[in-house]
Formats: structure tokens, sequence, C-alpha cells
């Protein structure tokens, strides 16, 4: 079980990309993950990571090994699945991700419960608003907003959620109600947008009496942190564009108010994403099973 320790850490260290991350994903102290990594570089004869003060690099003994080294504890999670499967106890850790919103308000709540069923699986929930790459970070399931780009992902869909473009009274108060969505090209309006490192340009999908309209928008606060931006809006910053059962209750008691209505922004889907492999697996297929029936049931109707 030590060897196989050594590798579970050089594997996320590899991940990523670094020894205080990987020593805190796994619940370790830094100083046992890089006892583990040198113990597994003497057992092998070689380095597997360049270290400097600032700096953690593969090297290329690394990166081969890392290849081998995911298979392996792909398999002994596989083996372990069957026996799980074989027992109908499911047992281990679920990497789950999901966007800021969808984990306050759906998926956190729901994990006592789903614990309560299944006390032998243990869930480590990550919320981020980014892009991420389930495949690079470790991931088991991330539920996502949008369409996915990486078409090797399965996706299981949850629903269609509404969306609003929106802004504060005070802010109407300041700067009109826009009339049309050719407004929002203009510098008659300020514009909150997600933006993270790596997003392309910004676009506001609109419904029109002529089909879909793409409008590119902008302004001077952008933020990759949905909350952030609700909170601009309700300081009287900008129009900002979300998803309805995010600002419902800012919206039945007027501290937002839509606007373009006449022109509304098209619904998003609302999916998890998982590798087809780790969909096998009991645990993670129990775990999806029983967030889309509780997002579906808690959704906003």
């Amino acid at each position: 079980m030590a060897y196989l320790d050594n590798i579970r850490t050089f594997v996320r260290v590899y991940e990523l990309g670094s020894m205080s991350a990987a020593a805190r994903d796994l619940r370790i102290s830094a100083a046992v993950a890089s006892s583990r990594i040198s113990q597994l570089e003497g057992h092998l004869g070689i380095r597997l990571f360049q270290r400097t003060t600032r700096l953690l690099n593969p090297t290329e003994q690394g990166n081969t090994f890392y290849k081998g080294a995911s298979k392996i504890l792909e398999a002994v999670e596989a083996a372990e699945a069957d026996i799980s499967d074989i027992t109908r106890s499911p047992r281990g850790t679920l990497h789950v991700a999901a966007p800021i919103g969808i984990a306050q308000r759906f998926i956190a709540p729901a994990v006592p419960k789903f614990r309560e069923t299944y006390p032998l699986i243990n869930i480590r929930l990550r919320s981020s608003d980014r892009k991420l790459d389930l495949a690079a970070e470790g991931l088991d399931a991330a539920f996502f907003l949008g369409v996915p780009e990486d078409s090797n992902l399965r996706i299981r869909k949850i629903t269609d959620c509404p969306r609003v473009l929106c802004a504060s009274p005070e802010y109407i108060r300041n700067h009109g109600m826009p009339k049309t969505s050719d407004e929002l090209r203009t510098d008659m309006h300020d514009c909150l947008n997600l933006r993270y490192p790596g997003a392309p340009e910004f676009q506001w999908p609109l419904q029109s009496a002529d089909g879909v309209k793409r409008v590119t928008v902008s302004g001077p606060f952008e933020s990759d942190h949905g909350e952030i931006l609700t909170n601009w809006a309700l300081g009287g910053h900008g129009i900002v564009l979300k998803t309805v059962f995010e600002i419902s209750d800012h919206l039945a008691k007027g501290r937002l108010v839509p606007v373009l209505t006449n022109e509304p922004p098209l619904p998003i889907q609302l999916a998890c994403l998982y590798m087809h492999r780790r969909r096998q697996d009991p645990k993670a297929r129990l775990f999806i099973d029983f967030m889309v029936d509780h997002i579906q049931a808690a959704m906003p109707k």
C-alpha cells in the first residue's frame, strides 16, 4: 500500500503541478507528499521532477512514468469498483466540480444527504466558474453550464436554465432602459462579463424577431466569479446576463429588474460531464444519478 500511495501522490503532484496543492487534495502534509515522491524516485532510480524554489516541472522520465502510473491507478480503481458493485457497498473518493452558483445552491446542500445513503463514499467538491479539464485535474464528474468543447467527454443533460438580462433600478435611473440590443454595443451601457483566462470574445445570444442575435458586449468590469458580477449589478455598475435561478430572489424583491425583455437571452444547458470509463464506476454513477434527480426537483420553475 505504501508504494501505491507513493504512486497516487506522484500522479496528483503531476496533475496539479504543485506539491502543496497535491498534499491538500490528498489531505496529507506537504512534507509527507515530498517524502513519498523522494521514496518513489529512490525506488525507480530517476528524477521525476525538476524542482526550484518556485517551479516544479516533470522530467522526461516523469512524463513517461505518469502515463503508466495513471493506468495503474485506473486499474486499481476499476478493480475496487467491481468489488463495490458485487458487495453493493460502493466506497472510495469522488472528485467533483461545479460552477460556483450550482455548487452553492444545489450540489453542496445535497452532499450530506447523499453520504447518509452511501456512508463509504467521500466527496471532494471543487467550485469554480472557470473552464476545467477533467482528465488533467483528475475529476470524476463536472457539472457544466453551456456546451462542452471536448468531444471525448460524455454528457448527461439535466435541464435548460432560463436566463435574463438585468440591472439594478439605480443603474436604469442613471443610464436609462435599453430599448434594443444594438444599444448594448455602444458606450451608452456597461455590460458585466464572466471571463476567465483563455475565454473567447464575449457575446450574448439574444432572441429577436429575426432569429438569434449574438451581441458582442463590453464594459469596465469583468470577473471569473459569477457572484461578483451579481454584486456589481446590485451596486448599479452595469447590466448582467444571469440564469434565473441565481437571482430569482433579487428579481422578486426588485433589487434587480429585467431589461430588454423583447430580446431575451437564450436558455443555457445544465449538464454533467464525465469521462466514459468513470461513468462505469458504481459510486460515480450513483452520485450523478442522485444529483440529477435532486437538481431537477430543486430547480425553480
